[in-house]
């Protein structure tokens, strides 16, 4: 619960800071000098990146947390019974001893989410942190076009 806490003062903070950089680009907008236009138009520019990437880093998040609830509730949430260290931390030899039963998996079955989901958190476990977003990446667009197939087939 606590990293839901962190990210929501974060991505506060991040609009706060996003709304304040938009404040100053329409008071730099509205002065008459050539340079000072400019630059309102280039920061202008930042809010609109920045509220973009907040949006997807948050929808990820939820999306991500979802679809690992409901492994959760399947009873099949991978990497549960691997040593840890005292922090917490899967050991990173366990996972990499693991990851490839989880690599197969997705690959023999590249239609369930939950293959692709299981990989992008073995891939975590393995710190590999890009492969594991994509990985989840996929698990939630499977997962989206299974539900808008079952939706259209009822």
């Amino acid at each position: 619960m606590s990293s839901r806490i962190f990210a929501g003062v974060m991505a506060a903070l991040l609009l706060l800071y996003l709304v304040l950089v938009a404040q100053l680009a329409i008071r730099l907008l509205g002065v008459n000098e050539p340079i000072a236009v400019a630059l309102g138009a280039a920061l202008f520019v930042l809010p609109i990146v920045g509220l973009w990437a907040l949006v997807a880093e948050l929808l990820f998040g939820f999306r991500s947390a979802r679809l690992g609830r409901e492994l959760a509730a399947e009873g099949s949430y991978p990497l549960q019974d691997l040593p840890r260290s005292p922090s917490g931390r899967i050991d990173r030899r366990a996972a990499d001893a693991a990851f490839p039963e989880f690599r197969r998996e997705a690959e023999s079955t590249p239609d369930r989410w939950e293959s692709w989901f299981r990989l992008g958190l073995a891939f975590d476990a393995c710190g590999d942190r890009r492969r594991a977003r994509s990985a989840i990446r996929r698990a939630i667009s499977v997962h989206r076009a299974m539900r808008s197939a079952t939706k259209h087939t009822e």
